[in-house]
C-alpha cells in the first residue's frame, strides 16, 4: 500500500479470447476441425454474447475498468469457451478418450493466448494455466511450458467428480503434478464450480447445484491432505478460490477430529475402525490444521461481513480478496463499496494484507511496481475505514456481497 491508498490485487478475475480468436493459437493440424466446430457452435452463455463480452479480451478496456474500480492487478482464471469444449472449461465434464486430444489442443490454445494477454500488461496479471488430468506426463510438460512462458498464476486443478473417469485427487497418480508445482513454486488453484458432477436437466438441478457445488469444490482440500500430497511435497501450495471462506474453520476442525480419531484407532487393532486409519499417520505426516497453516490459502473473492470475524481462525495471511470481474456476481464496478462492507473498521495493515499483500506474496506480484499505480487508482484508506450504510448500497449492484441477510450464512 501507499501512504493513504490500498494496493488492491483481485485474486479472482476471469478472461479468455473470443471464440474465433483462439484459432491462431491452435496447432495448424487442428485448424480444419476448428473451422468445422466453430461454424456450428452455439454459445450457451448470454454474458459472452452481450456487448460487454469484450471485457474478457479487450486489454485496454479491462485495465481502465479495473483501475476505475480501484484494482491495479489481477489473478486471471479462464472464462470464455476454449476450442472444442461444449461449455466454459470450468464447468465442462472430463473429456472422453475421443475428445481428449482436441480438448488438450483447446486448453493449450487458451494458455498461449493467456500468455500474450498477460504480456500486454506486464506485472499486472498472473495468468492461471489450464491442464487436464488424463495424462499426468502431458500435464507436467504443459506446466513447465506455461511457467516458462510467463504464466505466474500457477495451474487450475480440474475437478475429479464421481464418474469423471480419472483417479480421485488423493491418488498418488498425480504426484508428478504436485512435484513440478512445488519445484517451480507455482500454486495449485482449485476454483469453485469446477468439480460438480453433471446433474441433468430436471427443474431442481440448478437449486441442487447451488447447494452442492461448493462442497464438491472443497473436496480437493481433504483429498490432498489425507492423500499425503503435502507431506511428500512440502513446498506445494493450494489455493481454494471463489468458494467462500466462512466454512474453513469448521471444516479444518472436522478434519482434525477425523485425523486424530483414525490415527488413534489404527493403534488398536481390535477396534472395528482400526482399518480406516491404517497408515494415515505416516502418509499425512502433519494434522489437517498444520497443513492448512503451512500450505493452503483462500481466494475469498467478495468476502462477506460474516466471514471477516473469522479471519484469525482462517489465517490473516491466507485470505486474498477478489472482485470476480467481469462476472455479474462480482463486485465491479462497486468494489470500493464491497471492500467497505467487508473491511470497514479493521486495522489498515490487516486490510492491506487481505486486499493485496497476500496475493502479491502467493502469486509473485511486485508491490514496488504496483504501489505507484495504486497511489493514483487505489481506494483511500480513510474511505474503506468508513462503514457503508445500507442506504448507500448501489441499487444496481448484482454481487451477493451486497445482498441483505448475508451475514447469517456460514458457507
Amino acid at each position: 500500500m501507499t501512504g493513504d491508498r490500498y494496493t488492491v490485487i483481485s485474486a479472482d478475475c476471469h478472461a479468455g479470447a473470443d471464440l474465433v480468436d483462439y484459432k491462431p493459437y491452435l496447432d495448424k493440424r487442428h485448424h480444419d476441425d476448428f473451422d468445422a466446430w466453430a461454424a456450428t457452435y452455439v454459445n450457451p452463455y448470454e454474458d459472452l454474447l452481450a456487448d460487454t463480452a469484450d471485457r474478457n479480451w479487450n486489454s485496454a478496456r479491462r485495465l481502465a475498468e479495473l483501475e476505475a474500480d480501484g484494482i491495479v492487478a489481477e489473478v486471471v482464471f479462464p472464462n470464455t469457451i476454449p476450442p472444442f469444449f461444449p461449455s466454459a472449461s470450468l464447468m465442462a465434464p472430463a473429456p472422453s478418450k475421443a475428445e481428449y486430444e482436441q480438448r488438450w489442443a483447446g486448453l493449450r490454445a487458451h494458455n498461449r493466448w493467456l500468455a500474450d494477454f498477460c504480456d500486454a500488461a506486464p506485472g499486472r496479471r498472473a495468468g492461471v494455466a489450464q491442464i487436464l488430468l488424463n495424462d499426468v506426463d502431458e500435464a507436467v510438460r504443459e506446466i513447465r511450458r506455461t511457467q516458462a512462458a510467463g504464466l505466474t498464476g500457477g495451474i487450475l486443478l480440474p475437478g475429479a467428480p464421481p464418474g469423471s473417469g480419472v483417479p480421485e485427487l488423493y491418488s498418488r497418480t498425480y504426484d508428478p503434478i504436485w512435484a513440478v508445482c512445488a519445484e517451480l513454486d507455482v500454486p495449485v488453484n482449485h476454483h469453485g464450480g469446477s468439480a460438480s458432477p453433471p446433474l441433468g436437466d430436471e427443474p431442481a438441478a440448478r437449486a441442487v447445484f447451488m447447494v452442492e457445488t461448493t462442497w464438491f469444490s472443497h473436496r480437493a482440500l481433504w483429498h490432498l491432505m489425507f492423500g499425503g500430497a503435502f507431506r511428500r511435497h512440502p513446498g506445494l501450495r493450494l489455493v481454494l478460490t471463489e468458494q467462500g471462506s466462512g466454512w474453513i474453520p469448521g471444516v479444518i476442525d472436522m478434519l482434525d477430529y477425523y485425523h486424530a480419531r483414525l490415527v488413534a484407532a489404527a493403534t488398536r487393532a481390535s477396534t472395528a475402525e482400526s482399518k480406516f486409519g491404517a497408515g494415515l499417520a505416516g502418509s499425512m505426516g502433519s494434522s489437517p490444521s498444520e497443513v492448512w497453516r503451512d500450505n493452503c490459502y483462500v481466494g475469498a473473492s467478495f468476502m462477506r461481513p460474516h466471514e471477516v470475524p473469522l479471519r484469525d481462525r482462517i489465517g490473516l495471511d491466507k485470505i486474498m480478496w477478489g472482485s470476480d470481474y467481469p462476472h455479474d456476481e462480482g463486485t465491479a464496478p462497486y468494489s470500493r463499496e464491497g471492500l467497505r462492507i467487508a473491511y470497514a473498521g479493521l486495522p489498515r495493515e490487516e486490510v492491506a494484507a487481505m486486499a493485496g499483500g497476500n496475493a502479491a506474496r502467493v502469486y509473485g506480484f511486485d508491490l514496488a511496481f504496483l504501489d505507484p499505480l495504486a497511489a493514483k487508482a487505489g481506494p483511500l484508506v480513510a474511505e474503506i475505514a468508513e462503514p457503508l450504510p445500507p442506504a448507500r448500497i448501489p441499487p444496481d449492484a448484482t454481487s451477493p456481497a451486497f445482498a441483505p441477510g448475508g451475514s447469517v450464512r456460514v458457507w
